[in-house]
């Protein structure tokens, strides 16, 4: 077994990224940095393999890209342990993550026709001459900067709509996920020899900025804030549209008609799955005064159970070891400020693992709720009613995704919140749905994968108009004379003046 001095941490050695188990320093494998030449020329080869990609329309697309599903559905442990070996995540996390991102595929094949294919638009009275239809025409080439901490369901959710929608893509995996990149790549040029329709780049972070100014036609980016806004900065010079997924904090609501078993559990999950890394995941709950007690002991009994560790458990090690710190910060800076652990607290950060931990009566302005922490932490504040709690939640600068537990009023109460998603009497839930837009506002970026949204984002809307008659109100033309514009004014009334 090949191990490094810091497990998890990416390393280059003679110009190849090293990427091992954050746990054990296993070798999941070594892959060759890209220069500014390699970039340069993955994308033109894409260029040249998203005309042929396009050319095959949507039936094409789609026949190849549910073969690709056939071969991914048939690989899902072979992908799920190569998960395990690269990040740390138990087996059963990787399965459920390819799964999802396996649906997403499927439906994205499936619905890219109806939702971009050409269609009859209805004209108005002043042109009525003219019948229009609206189509959507792929980008051509897309980049995409993938996250290390679902590095099969974020990709897929992105660059699998980018081709089904008729785009040719760039992936560039996060470093800390090199092997698991290179293994969807590989395993679509398997199923699509004929072209490199999708291509990998590896490399730190100066091969991303490398890609976004390497002339691609569009850049979805899924990552923190901080680096969305220099992918941003990035792209601007050459007006290249971005999308961006970026950090999240959010929230569950609990409201005093909730079902408190089901909100615990719910909690826990959304708040603890993946070690807490997970941009969508529950970091702040705010409970109700009446139920705050029980909901409290709930959670902790329920987060009490789960194990640590990196054999057939709960929990995972901590993938990027940097983020370690940042978890230990957040907690001993809410503890310094009167903030209690009811479960775990500063000796549960035990690297590479960090043991659930549960914090109240954590001041609102401190770093462990108003920061992303990416790590198994939660904060349970009391308040006085779901009114406050909206308030609360509202009052931080990201808006990606909450949830709210509830009966009489918990859909009103979603609607409130200042977010891309909400669930009501789940968490997550809105990540699995594959007819759903993902994606968030504020600090936490712009534009949607995902979903009909999604489909669209990866196209460029196309408007076209033919004439398939004389006008009768000839309005756009030199030729009309003074008794046509006042027919004009009179129709104008008729229709719109009463």
């Amino acid at each position: 077994m090949t191990t490094v001095s810091v497990p998890g941490v990416p390393a280059i050695e003679d110009r190849e990224l090293i990427s091992t188990n954050p746990a054990t320093g296993e070798l999941a494998g070594r892959f060759p940095v890209a220069d500014a030449d390699d970039v340069a020329q993955a994308v033109g080869q894409a260029r040249m393999a998203a005309k042929w990609w396009a050319g095959l329309g949507f039936a094409g697309r789609r026949t190849r890209l549910l073969r690709w599903r056939s071969l991914l559905a048939n690989r899902i442990p072979e992908l799920a342990a190569l998960s395990r070996l690269e990040t740390g995540k138990p087996i059963a996390d990787g399965v459920v993550e390819a799964v999802s991102a396996i649906d997403h595929l499927d439906w994205a094949a499936r619905n890219a026709k109806r939702v971009l294919g050409p269609r009859r638009v209805r004209g108005r009275l002043v042109i009525a001459e003219f019948s229009a239809h609206l189509e959507y025409q792929p980008y051509g080439v897309v980049a995409m900067i993938a996250p290390w901490n679902y590095p099969v369901l974020t990709p897929i959710g992105a660059f699998g709509y980018a081709l089904a929608a008729g785009n040719a893509v760039v992936l560039k995996p996060s470093e800390y996920t090199p092997a698991i990149g290179q293994w969807l790549v590989d395993t679509f040029a398997e199923v699509v020899p004929e072209h490199p329709v999708l291509q990998v780049v590896h490399g730190l972070g100066d091969v991303g900025a490398t890609l976004c100014r390497s002339g691609v036609d569009k850049v979805a980016f899924t990552g923190s804030t901080a680096t969305a806004k220099k992918v941003m900065a990035a792209c601007a010079e050459t007006l290249t549209p971005v999308v961006l997924e970026a950090g999240g904090k959010d929230a569950m609501i609990v409201d005093s008609d909730a079902d408190l078993d089901a909100a615990a559990e719910a909690c826990v999950w959304g708040a603890l799955t993946n070690a807490g890394q997970t941009c969508i995941g529950i970091e702040r709950a705010y409970v109700v005064e009446p139920v705050y007690d029980a909901f409290v002991a709930k959670v902790v009994e329920r987060a009490s159970r789960l194990t640590v560790g990196s054999e057939d458990t709960d929990l995972g090690p901590i993938t990027m070891p940097g983020q370690i710190e940042v978890i230990r910060r957040h907690i001993e800076d809410a503890i310094s400020r009167g903030g209690r652990a009811v479960l775990g607290g500063p000796d549960a950060v035990a690297p590479p693992y960090v043991r659930p931990t549960i914090l109240v009566d954590v001041p609102e302005d401190s770093a462990a709720v108003r920061e992303e922490t990416f790590g198994p932490t939660l904060t349970i504040a009391r308040v006085a009613d779901a009114d406050e709690a909206v308030a609360r939640t509202n009052a931080v600068s990201y808006g990606l995704g909450a949830s709210v537990f509830g009966r009489r009023r918990a859909v009103e109460i979603a609607g409130r919140i200042r977010s891309g998603m909400a669930a009501v009497n789940s968490s997550l839930t809105f990540v699995g749905m594959s007819t759903l837009p993902f994606g968030g506002i504020g600090d936490s970026g712009f534009g949607r994968i995902h979903g009909a949204d999604g489909l669209r984002e990866f196209g460029r809307s196309k408007a076209v108009t033919r004439r398939r008659g004389p006008s009768l109100l000839p309005s756009m033309t030199f030729e009309r004379t003074s008794a046509q514009v006042e027919r004009i004014i009179k129709a104008a009334k008729i229709m719109y003046g009463r």
